[in-house]
């Protein structure tokens, strides 16, 4: 583990810094979560994984800046493929979707592993979509990956992003059945498919509901 580069005592306290920011996320108290990793990369800058956790926190704080600069440095530090879609998704978030098709396009996709690819692509049909090129966004996502991908995290957010676009469309029947379909895929509830077809259904949902 690379925090054992440091220091014993400042390992500890480095990595008690970003399990309470990995707790907080999990809680969804994000400013206490940057409160956190910010504490942390005071410490360790040169650690990659404090500055995972940085780029982290600060995408989904909403401040993609900030995270790109942090996630960029990690793919430097690591080498690792795995943020390559939330940095893409960070160029659509500082409202540059055209960038972040360039980007994408700039990655050899067929190296990376099945659910990275089919991240990009939901960053790439989003981008499109962004542009105003909704029949495009469709098409992008029109691709093997949509029913070969094991069920899972990774081919219900295609599937949900897939039903999603084709609803935007006026599509509504296409739409209802891929929605039902992601929420078949979604295992572990990385997605609000379920609810989505119920209300599409026309089933209403009160707060106390949710």
């Amino acid at each position: 583990m690379e925090l054992r580069s440091l220091p014993e005592g400042l390992q500890i306290l480095v990595a008690r810094h970003l399990v309470a920011a990995e707790r907080a996320m999990d809680d969804d108290n994000l400013d206490l979560a940057t409160e956190h990793v910010k504490a942390a990369r005071r410490r360790a800058s040169r650690i990659s994984t404090v500055r995972e956790a940085a780029g982290i926190v600060a995408y989904r704080s909403g401040r993609f800046g900030e995270a790109l600069t942090e996630l960029r440095a990690v793919r430097r530090m690591s080498g690792g493929d795995v943020y390559l879609p939330m940095i893409a998704d960070c160029e659509r978030g500082l409202g540059r979707p055209q960038k972040a098709l360039d980007y994408i396009r700039t990655l050899d996709t067929q190296r990376l592993d099945a659910e990275t690819r089919a991240e990009l692509l939901i960053v790439a049909a989003g981008a499109r979509a962004d542009m105003g090129q909704l029949e495009e966004a469709i098409v992008t996502l029109q691709v093997p990956e949509l029913t070969r991908l094991r069920p899972g995290d990774a081919r219900a957010r295609l599937q949900y992003s897939y039903a999603s676009l084709l609803r935007e469309a006026g599509r509504t029947n296409e739409a209802r059945e891929w929605m039902e379909r992601a929420a078949g895929s979604d295992l572990d509830g990385v997605t609000d498919a379920e609810q989505q077809c119920d209300i599409m259904d026309g089933i209403e949902f009160s707060e106390e509901d949710e």
